[in-house]
C-alpha cells in the first residue's frame, strides 16, 4: 500500500503535468501564422509550409526570431547576402542551427530558403 508521502507527490507530479499541457495547449493556440504568399508561386507557397513546420518554431513563425536568428525586415539578406550560403547552412546546420539536409530534399531547401528571402 502506497504512503501518504507518495500519494501526495504523485498527485502534485500529476497536477504539475496537467498544467504544463495546459500551458502548452494555450501558446499553442497564441501562434502566430507565418505570412502567407501573395503571388502564384507554387515554390513559395511550398517554401512556407516547409518554413511553418521546420523553422517557425525557432525563428517566429514571422521571422521575428527568437531562440533562431531573426530573418524577417531584410534580416536574413543582411546575414545571408549570398544565397547560396543561407542553402548550405539550411542543408548542413552549424552551431545551433540543425542540418535538414536528411530531412528535406535539395527542393524543400531551395523553397524555404526563397521564401525567407523573398516573403519575410
Amino acid at each position: 500500500m502506497a504512503s501518504k508521502r507518495q500519494m501526495s507527490v504523485s498527485a502534485i507530479t500529476r497536477t504539475i503535468l496537467i498544467a504544463l499541457l495546459g500551458a502548452m495547449l494555450l501558446v499553442t493556440g497564441c501562434v502566430a501564422e507565418s505570412p502567407e504568399v501573395t503571388i502564384d508561386d507554387p515554390v513559395l507557397i511550398e517554401g512556407r509550409d516547409v518554413y511553418t513546420r521546420n523553422c517557425a518554431s525557432c525563428h517566429g513563425p514571422a521571422g521575428d526570431g527568437g531562440v533562431g536568428l531573426k530573418l524577417s525586415e531584410g534580416a536574413v539578406i543582411e546575414t545571408f547576402a549570398d544565397i547560396e550560403t543561407q542553402i548550405e547552412l539550411v542543408r548542413d546546420g552549424r552551431n545551433n542551427m540543425p542540418a535538414y539536409g536528411d530531412r528535406l530534399t535539395e527542393e524543400q531547401i531551395d523553397a524555404v530558403v526563397r521564401y525567407t528571402r523573398e516573403v519575410l
